[in-house]
């Protein structure tokens, strides 16, 4: 049977690939690698997008894509890295979704797909080639996989429907302008 471990082999790609992209924009953020601003330049950009506070921001979305990453990668505690990744990657959509779906007109494919990766080897687990499965699965049970999936969920909510309220309270006093006293 030539075969016989396909479907691990394929999960051990995919996890090796998406993590290897995630962990590349993560350590961007978090430490300025590979042409990245690093927690000060993506504190500044974060703030610019309308996530506050910033520096919090910039943290949580470089730890989630850069330990997200790593940990799908790895094949420990799937769930809830693809979980982690998932909802940092609902904060990079919410940015891109006004330009559209594609990416070479600046719309939200690109961190989409790599959150529907994510999440999609959240759900269906590391495969045999993975930390999870030399440690009989401790931290990939259904129970990480609930909460894992709701809290960033629910996370992810919280921190676009806040975004978008600083979005449009931003481009609503734009549009007011400066009071002139009349």
């Amino acid at each position: 049977m030539p075969f016989r471990h396909r479907k691990d082999l394929g999960l051990l790609a995919l996890r090796l690939g998406a993590g290897g992209v995630l962990i590349a924009h993560g350590t961007q953020k978090l430490f300025g690698w590979f042409g990245g601003g690093g927690l000060a330049g993506t504190a500044q950009a974060m703030e610019h997008m309308g996530f506050t506070p910033a520096r919090p921001s910039a943290i949580a979305a470089g730890l989630g894509e850069a330990g997200g990453g790593a940990l799908l990668a790895l094949g420990l505690a799937t769930p809830a890295a693809g979980a982690a990744a998932a909802g940092a990657m609902a904060g990079a959509v919410s940015v891109h979704a006004p330009a559209g779906f594609f990416a070479q007109g600046g719309g939200f494919e690109y961190p989409a797909f790599l959150g529907f990766v994510a999440a999609g080897l959240g759900l269906a687990g590391p495969g045999r080639f993975s930390l999870d499965h030399f440690t009989r699965h401790r931290l990939d049970r259904p129970a990480v996989l609930v909460l894992a999936f709701t809290v960033s969920a629910a996370a992810a909510t919280v921190v676009v429907t806040r975004r978008n309220a600083a979005v449009a309270a931003a481009a609503l006093a734009a549009d007011e302008g400066p009071d002139d006293g009349a």
